[in-house]
């Protein structure tokens, strides 16, 4: 048993059985992948894989028990990889974060900024996507941490752990009746069109919750994934914008008004978290707490040692965190 066959069976049943694509992601040739998959399985003396002609149709109930542990083994040697990397070269690798566009255009930009100018030898990069995405990027090894506000049972195979709080306002152009309202109820945002983030997003449920307590609907009329282009139908008067609060510019928002809507809304807080194992690099370490000073070594290693989702809440539950 070779771990080149290991990687393999797992990148094939990552890429939805399709060896073409597994052989092009992995630079080798299909029957190359082919042959060393039937080796494998050869000297298992068990398939797999279930086979229609020449294609892999299905996974084995046992070949799902081995692609996991193989997961895992996979897993394991990059571990000794990162390790001995640490030692022989402290300040350079790669450092991958899965997260949404609200995080990414306005809660990293200096976070990052201050990261690039500590270590400039460690390349960033940078995935978007849904909860849903970003979840399945960390846990497969994609991206190394995971920064999100919603879905966070999307993330219980992962250490997650608590870094700010934050609220929405409303925006709207300067001539807009809502600007001279005072302070805003639920009532007066129900009576205009909405635009805001679809759901599963930012914070979106918080804001469903209290339409929903309030036994009012929402007349949202627009949603999307992005901030930017939340404002942007805003300004074409399509209607009211519920944005999260750090997603208003100064400088760049000067047309649109902004109304404070934190007392009508439950507040969110933003999670960043790994997989259970990961050997945490110096560097690993630097930008979690550059994202959430709290967040210290001390703290992450405590997190790391608890076996379950309650016992980090306890962790936790002492810790104020900051607001934005």
């Amino acid at each position: 048993m070779k771990l080149q066959q290991l990687r393999y069976v797992w990148e094939v049943a990552k890429n939805d059985l399709n060896v073409s694509a597994t052989a092009q992601a992995l630079f080798t040739s299909q029957p190359g992948v082919s042959k060393q998959i039937r080796l494998l399985e050869d000297e298992l003396g068990i398939e797999i894989f279930v086979r229609s002609g020449k294609h892999l149709s299905e996974v084995t109930e046992v070949g799902q028990h081995i692609i996991r542990m193989a997961g895992e083994i996979l897993a394991k040697t990059g571990t000794i990889k990162e390790i001995a990397q640490e030692y022989s070269n402290e300040d350079q690798g790669s450092l991958t974060i899965a997260t949404t566009h609200t995080q990414a255009r306005y809660a990293l930009p200096k976070v990052i900024q201050n990261f690039r100018a500590k270590y400039p030898d460690v390349a960033l990069h940078m995935n978007q996507g849904t909860p849903e995405q970003i979840s399945q990027l960390a846990a497969s090894g994609a991206a190394d941490f995971a920064i999100a506000t919603e879905g966070m049972e999307l993330f219980k195979d992962l250490v997650m752990m608590p870094c700010y709080r934050w609220n929405r306002s409303v925006v709207v152009p300067k001539d807009h009746p809502l600007v001279n309202k005072g302070q805003l109820t639920l009532e007066d945002l129900a009576e205009f069109p909405i635009v805001t983030y679809v759901f599963g997003f930012t914070g979106r449920s918080k804001l469903d919750d209290a339409f929903g307590q309030a036994e009012l609907t929402p007349n949202v009329v627009f949603t999307a994934t992005d901030t930017d282009v939340i404002k942007t139908y805003v300004r074409l008067g399509i209607g009211v914008g519920i944005i999260a609060s750090m997603a208003y510019d100064e400088v760049q928002d000067t047309d649109l008004v902004r109304l404070d809507a934190s007392h009508l809304f439950e507040s969110s807080v933003t999670h960043i978290g790994f997989r259970r194992g990961t050997f945490l690099r110096r560097y690993m370490l630097d930008m979690i707490s550059e994202f959430a000073p709290h967040l210290d070594g001390r703290i992450v290693q405590e997190a790391q040692a608890c076996f379950t989702t309650a016992e980090r809440e306890r962790l936790f539950e002492a810790v104020e965190l900051p607001n934005r």
